[in-house]
This record gives C-alpha cells, sequence and structure tokens, in this order.
C-alpha cells in the first residue's frame, strides 16, 4: 500500500488532464472545494518523532509526496521552503512527486539544490500532445536526479519526438482515466509509447486502462477494481537494458 505525505490539499486545474480529477471528485463527495489550497495538519509529518527521537513516518519505498495537491502549486510558495527542509532532512527516505508545474520548477527550488537531492524523484505529467511540447523543454533542462513521465490520464497519441533521448527518464507511465465520466484511452496509443520507450531504451510501465479503454477495435468497460490488473495483463512493460 502506498504510504503518502500530503503537506497541502486542493489545487486548480490547469490543463486537459485535470477535467476529472480525482481530488475534485473526492472533495465534492465531502462537500468540500478542492480548488482551495490549504496546509494540512500533516504538515511536518516527515520529522516527527516518537518517544525515543526516532522518526515515526518510515514508509516501504517510496514516500508519495503531495498526491492531493501540486507540490509546485503557487499558493504553497510561502510553504514549500519548509518543504524542502523536511526533505532534506529525511534523506533516508525518497519522495516521489508528480506536477503539471514543471515550468515553474527552477522558480521554486531550494538555494542548495545544485543538481537536485538524490532523494527526490519528480514525474513530470503530459496527457496529450500539447502538453508534451509544452512541458519536455522544462523537463529536459530541470536539475532533477531521478526523472520519471507520467501519461496519465493519456487522452490522445503522443509523439515524443526526441525528448526520451534528451534528458535521463528512468521511466515512463501510462494509464487511461477512471471515474464515471472517465475519457477513452486506446490501447494503440499505449503501445505507441511503448514502441518509443523500446527505441529510446527508457522503462515502461502501463498503469492501468482506464473506465473506458480501446483494445482492437472493441470498446470495453473497465470496472475500477480490473483497471490495474487488466493493464498488467497486457503485456506492455519494458524494462531498460543497462548500459
Amino acid at each position: 500500500m502506498k504510504e503518502g505525505w500530503n503537506p497541502w490539499h486542493g489545487c486548480h486545474r490547469l490543463s486537459e488532464g485535470c477535467a476529472h480529477c480525482y481530488v475534485y471528485r473526492i472533495d465534492a463527495k465531502a462537500g468540500r472545494d478542492a480548488s482551495v489550497v490549504a496546509k494540512t495538519a500533516a504538515f511536518d509529518l516527515p520529522v516527527r518523532k516518537d518517544r525515543k527521537g526516532h522518526y515515526k513516518f518510515r514508509p516501504e519505498g517510496f514516500a508519495y509526496t503531495c498526491f492531493s495537491s501540486d507540490f509546485f502549486v503557487e499558493e504553497a510558495d510561502a510553504w514549500r521552503p519548509e518543504a524542502w527542509a523536511m526533505i532534506k532532512e529525511r534523506s533516508d527516505l525518497a519522495f516521489f512527486m508528480v506536477t503539471k508545474r514543471i515550468a515553474r520548477f527552477i522558480q521554486c527550488i531550494p538555494p542548495d539544490w545544485e543538481g537536485g537531492y538524490p532523494n527526490v524523484h519528480i514525474a513530470c505529467t503530459v496527457e496529450n500532445q500539447r502538453r508534451a511540447d509544452e512541458r519536455m523543454p522544462f523537463f529536459i533542462n530541470a536539475p532533477i536526479r531521478h526523472k520519471y513521465l507520467v501519461c496519465e490520464p493519456l487522452l490522445e497519441r503522443i509523439d515524443f519526438k526526441n525528448y526520451l533521448t534528451q534528458t535521463p527518464i528512468v521511466e515512463v507511465i501510462a494509464g487511461g482515466e477512471s471515474g464515471p465520466d472517465a475519457r477513452l484511452c486506446d490501447f494503440e496509443w499505449v503501445q505507441d509509447i511503448l514502441r518509443q520507450c523500446k527505441e529510446a531504451n527508457v522503462s515502461f510501465g502501463f498503469k492501468q486502462t482506464g473506465a473506458l479503454f480501446k483494445a482492437k477495435g472493441r470498446i470495453y468497460k473497465i470496472p475500477r477494481h480490473l483497471q490495474s490488473s487488466q493493464a498488467r495483463k497486457s503485456g506492455a512493460q519494458f524494462t531498460a537494458q543497462a548500459d
């Protein structure tokens, strides 16, 4: 099970992939306005200690960071320096964050960032061709030690051109959209990204089919609990070969 840290909650929609945001969907059910960005009670979670002075937050694997917001959202500018300080202090953890705001990255990093904190893994979201062409130049030039691409929700075929070879990328992750208003995910789009990753020798993972999935000319409605397993069964996975 993923263990996360959400230092702030809420976000404002930025692009096409945000149209059916799961945070908005969950907050709406609770009568909460997801567009309001606010610091959470868990803000200092990474540095909390028990009576023996040991850190309480010790997730296995990644510490999934800011998954109910965006770490680089404008409203969090005043809080981010302290968050970075906690991330630096917890050098024993690997923090993983996903952002649509890679264009803001350079203005949001701490003074001692240099080539990037070794324990920070950042994924840039590119849901369609427009956003790939818009965000990839920023991502390519960003000083980040561990880079990932997330094509989720995948809304159309994406031609990465030569982006995948211009900067080291750990993995490209693709997936369809979940929820009652999910948009179509075509398996041909997934296979095309897989092909591009193989050609560039970049690892690829097909995370989930989404609720509305097209394969071999047929459209399927996939229940939420089967979306990940069906993606795994498709065989659309690739592990990059070591140099």
